[in-house]
């Protein structure tokens, strides 16, 4: 449930207040930064799709419902975004190896990559609803147990066993893809 001091802000932002954009970004751009970084392991991307991230956040205010916390939209928008950057520096690194010649040093690259990214967000997809949020809450926004326990009112235990369970449908789901698994970014998540 929302808190009154964030429909508040969400209510102020549609009125287009600067002062409520400021105070939202004050508020959240420390846990989406972190986020970003850990997802493109590049500082100054994290930085750039953060400030990208915001600039969404304006430009589509006005589609925002005061009634839900707008954290979530934050962090999928960030996702989002992170996740293009990473296929986007993928196909770049592609084409200059292939305008150095190393084509054949990295065949494909790109497209692997590409479909790395998407076996990832199938399987998040497959995952029922209470494990798809317990895996994006720990793993996409670094949540702990207990921070997550309390935002989906269940216990600690119940956000350790869903996670567990997340994990092995996600892997098992992409073991069976086995040309894309190895060195996929699918590694880095279970990993973590």
């Amino acid at each position: 449930m929302i808190n009154a001091n964030e429909y508040e802000l969400v209510r102020r932002l549609l009125l287009s207040e600067t002062a409520a954009f400021d105070t939202l970004y004050h508020k959240y751009h420390n846990p989406l930064y972190f986020n970003i970084l850990k997802l493109t392991k590049d500082a100054e991307a994290a930085r750039d799709i953060l400030q990208d991230v915001f600039i969404t956040l304006w430009k589509q205010r006005m589609t925002l419902d005061p009634q839900q916390s707008i954290l979530p939209w934050l962090f999928v928008v960030s996702y989002n975004k992170s996740v293009d950057y990473l296929k986007r520096t993928s196909a770049e690194s592609a084409l200059v190896y292939e305008t150095q010649g190393l084509a054949q040093v990295l065949p494909g690259e790109a497209e692997l990559k590409e479909a790395q990214l998407q076996l990832l967000e199938e399987a998040i997809r497959r995952l029922s609803p209470q494990k798809r949020k317990v895996f994006v809450l720990c793993k996409l926004q670094g949540k702990s147990y207990e921070e997550t326990a309390e935002e989906m009112h269940i216990s600690k235990h119940t956000v350790k066993e869903y996670l567990s369970g997340a994990l092995v449908s996600i892997k098992g789901y992409v073991q069976q893809h086995p040309d894309y698994y190895t060195g996929c970014l699918i590694i880095f998540l279970l990993a973590q």
